[in-house]
């Protein structure tokens, strides 16, 4: 029980009427239900009643609060995963409610432990917090603060150097130290706000010092890279067929095929190098019904038939999303025993040119929960319940792999792999030259979500300085350039084609930046700076609790 003799349920109403509304504004930052592009500038303010709160707040409570936060914030920006399944809009919450149960009080205990320094603590664990939930299974980028102001193209090109981390910092430490004095400021010590700033003065100079160079570095940046001539220009035409992904059935093939092959061959009129046709654009399997052959597959192998046919004759290489199976047991045919199928499959990506396969890629990082669950010995419940609910469970990929055509050497992260820095910055290390990315957001049934997912994608640019394509079902497909602004965009939710100009930096004149050759460096020394300073800090407090039970012992 909460003891309401110490906490009236007054403040405990307001604290929970600070954390909504917080919550509230900070989604209004981002793309979401009421604004289709957010207001960035309400990520810099938006979080200040979060630290109030978690200053002035019991331990009984914080966990809770957390929860709460987590909880409401994502109902709000992630709204649109009711339609992919009325699951999807309770776990994902439930999941960063539940990190953030973890996140407030590790808040607490650094402004607990450093009273009058715990802003500086709280904005590096902020930055800790965000590298970390971004490392596990259901490790789920949205909602990064960081990803609010894409548009503030100046601030943003430090992620060269520190990728996200160094963003995330920057916006989080003006709003611990405004917190700070703003809670002294309720709490009835009304000092001016400029005795805050001298009283905190290194801390304050060193943020605006950090903050004009990073404003200096942006610019300087952003004036070399559109100054810049790249080695050559690549011409890549889009097909965006807006197809419904959850109708399926040969006759829906046929159709997406038709519509597919329709626009490409306008599109090849105006004499492309490739052609990019969007995540699982093409079903069935071509690999896998070429090579087996079985009662029930003949339409399958028909309308494979008709795409290697289409593709002989195009004049340019084909990359599509397409399913890809493997044996699950190789020594055996494409049934088992029992009548199941002995397949494995992948989300896979191939390049079709010459009539064959000439390279394909499958996606290593697996959506959690819908297609991939590891927890099925642990979470039987779970596991069984969507399975129950019809997911269905990819295999992973294993490997960066670079395509190399027509002398231009290009990977592609595939749905939500373009979320994480580290997939990019790892195919780019590998020899990339070009991101091409290929997803279908179509379920979502939202521009708010495609938007969201392309305002993230766009640090990957930045980050690798690389040019990047995004080839889409239904939007947002683009150009996204070095520097990360974001071009020519194609009407979301409508059939079409686009052809961009993609300027192609290799290697030899580019080298790869610093956050490729140190993929996240800033992200894991927050979490060791975190765990060294509260450390520290406990052991300080332990001390200092000795000495003064000696002391009094003494007297």
């Amino acid at each position: 029980m909460i003891n309401l003799e110490r906490r009236s349920l007054r403040t405990v109403c307001s604290e929970v009427f600070a954390l909504v509304i917080s919550a509230f504004v900070y989604s209004l930052a981002f793309p979401g239900f009421f604004l289709e592009h957010g207001i960035g500038a309400l990520a810099f303010i938006s979080l200040i009643p979060v630290f109030i709160v978690i200053r002035n707040t019991s331990w009984k409570l914080i966990a809770p609060y957390g929860f709460l936060f987590g909880f409401v914030f994502y109902v709000i920006f992630n709204y649109w995963l009711k339609t992919f399944h009325p699951l999807a809009i309770l776990i994902m919450p439930f999941i960063k409610g539940f990190e953030m149960i973890l996140l407030f009080p590790v808040l607490k205990l650094a402004d607990s432990l450093f009273r009058k320094k715990g802003y500086i603590v709280q904005s590096i664990v902020w930055v800790a917090y965000a590298y970390l939930c971004e490392q596990w299974f259901a490790g789920f980028p949205y909602g990064t603060i960081c990803y609010a102001v894409y548009s503030f193209l100046p601030f943003i090109q430090i992620a060269e150097i520190t990728g996200a981390w160094g963003i995330v910092f920057l916006m989080i430490f003006p709003q611990t130290f405004i917190a700070r004095y703003l809670h002294d400021y309720i709490k009835g010590e009304h000092y001016p706000f400029i005795s805050f700033i001298k009283s905190n003065l290194i801390e304050a100079v060193v943020y605006v010092v950090l903050l004009a160079l990073t404003f200096a570095f942006g610019f300087s940046r952003i004036s070399y890279w559109s100054d810049r001539e790249p080695e050559r220009v690549w011409k890549v035409a889009t097909v965006q067929h807006n197809h419904d992904s959850w109708e399926g059935g040969l006759p829906t093939y046929i159709r997406n095929f038709n519509n597919l092959r329709r626009y490409t061959l306008e599109a090849v009129t105006r004499s492309p190098d490739i052609v990019v046709w969007s995540e699982t654009a093409f079903i069935p399997s071509i690999d896998w019904n070429m090579r087996f052959q079985y009662p029930g597959n003949e339409g399958m192998r028909n309308l494979i038939s008709e795409f290697v046919a289409f593709g002989e004759g195009l004049s340019v290489p084909l990359l599509t999303g397409n399913a890809d199976g493997e044996p699950k047991y190789p020594d055996k045919g494409p049934f088992l025993e029992d009548g199941s199928q002995n397949r494995d499959d992948y989300n896979s990506v191939i390049l079709f040119d010459d009539g064959s396969i000439v390279e394909k890629y499958r996606k290593q990082h697996l959506v959690p929960f819908t297609e991939h669950f590891p927890y099925e010995r642990q979470l039987p419940w779970l596991y069984n319940m969507l399975k129950a609910n019809g997911y269905h469970w990819w295999e992973k990929g294993t490997e960066p792999v670079v395509f190399e055509t027509d002398g231009v050497k290009f990977s592609t992260p595939i749905c939500f792999e373009d979320v994480f820095g580290v997939i990019s910055a790892e195919f780019v290390a590998n020899g990339a030259d070009l991101i091409i990315n290929m997803t279908n957001d179509s379920w979502s049934q939202s521009i708010a979500a495609e938007r969201q997912h392309q305002e993230i994608a766009t640090f990957r640019s930045i980050e690798t300085r690389k040019s990047m394509v995004r080839g889409t079902n239904s939007g947002i497909t683009c150009l996204v350039t070095p520097e990360g602004r974001v071009h020519d965009e194609m009407e979301p939710f409508t059939m079409g084609y686009n052809i961009y100009d993609v300027p192609i930096y290799t290697h030899d004149d580019n080298p790869d930046t610093f956050y490729v050759r140190h993929i996240d460096l800033f992200g894991k020394m927050a979490v060791y700076a975190s765990v060294v300073i509260l450390v520290a800090g406990c052991i300080s407090k332990v001390v200092e609790f000795v000495q003064r039970r000696r002391r009094k012992e003494n007297d």
